[in-house]
């Protein structure tokens, strides 16, 4: 039976739906299924193009590892990132003191990509890998508009939400 999450641009009043791949990343999706709900401020990705992105509290223990990693994330894919501490601390990055990528224990990144070409790499870092662990089924459209307002007038004031769905 499929599990799907509601992933919500909450300021915009915008959501969508996904269904978790299970079979494909099973260690993954069940990490975050366990710790949902999740919701943190949105960013747009500086490098990675098409992204929008939350930073929250690493929850996974023990960390799932790579499975069904990509550095070419498609629209429609759901991402998880484990950061440690000194991966995404720097300052060149714009992260606020107070933000998830400055905790002692890094931080867990969870993304949607609602356009094509993009490329998961860091100039500091080099590739960045990330699992896919779900498809947006219903909504893609919305998001992306949603998505493209986020990175032409701001990510102030709004949060990226994930929530277990029917």
């Amino acid at each position: 039976m499929s599990r799907y999450i509601t992933i919500s641009l909450d300021k915009r009043g915008v959501s969508c739906r996904a269904v978790l791949l299970d079979r494909e990343a099973p260690r993954t999706c069940e990490a975050v299924w366990n710790a949902l709900p999740q919701s943190g401020s949105a960013y747009h990705a500086k490098y990675a193009r098409n992204e929008v992105y939350t930073l929250v509290s690493p929850f996974a223990e023990p960390k799932p590892g790579r499975e069904n990693p990509t550095i070419t994330p498609i629209p429609g894919d759901v991402v998880y990132f484990g950061f440690e501490a000194w991966e995404i601390g720097n300052p060149a990055y714009g992260y606020e003191d107070s933000s998830e990528a400055h905790g002692d224990r890094g931080a867990t990144d969870l993304a949607i990509f609602y356009g094509r070409n993009n490329l998961l790499i860091n100039g500091d870092a080099g590739w960045v890998p990330g699992n896919v662990f779900a498809t947006i089924v219903e909504g893609l459209p919305e998001m992306a508009e949603a998505a493209q307002d986020l990175w032409l007038r701001g990510v102030e004031g709004e949060t990226l939400s994930y929530a277990r769905a029917e």
